[in-house]
């Protein structure tokens, strides 16, 4: 089976579809989500067989405040590295256009490896450089 990632925001279809495939239906206005998904900084989705089963974008100013935000795959999908190419391509994404002491952002629902916790805060983060 093969994956391709493509430098893209979701279109509402696909945000809606991933977002209920993974039980975030209730957390989301897909009303207005529309504007947001088009004010993100940088976006990708993953498509196998042209099916979107995935996808991760970054939410902030662009500036000092960077958040990572929506990456989903598809639960068929999930344990086969697909999360973890979103996360390379999204922290690529940083590496090239964060500034030193740039505050990198993401709230998880499960372990985020990549990303160190501080007691005194919700949530992970990381400062730049990554």
């Amino acid at each position: 089976m093969s994956f391709e990632i493509i430098e893209r925001t979701p279109t509402l279809d696909e945000f809606h579809q991933l977002c209920v495939s993974v039980g975030w239906e209730k957390m989301m206005n897909f009303k207005i989500i529309k504007d947001s998904l088009e004010n993100s900084l940088y976006s990708v989705v993953v498509l196998s067989e042209s099916k979107i089963i995935g996808m991760g974008r970054i939410i902030g100013d662009g500036y000092v405040y960077f958040y990572l935000q929506d990456i989903v795959v598809l639960p068929e999908f999930q344990r086969m590295g697909i999360g973890t190419m979103i996360m390379d391509k999204l922290m690529s994404y940083l590496k090239k256009n964060a500034p030193d002491q740039a505050f990198i952002g993401l709230f998880s629902s499960n372990d985020a490896k990549i990303l160190k916790q501080f007691p005194a805060l919700t949530g992970m983060f990381r400062v730049a450089p990554i």
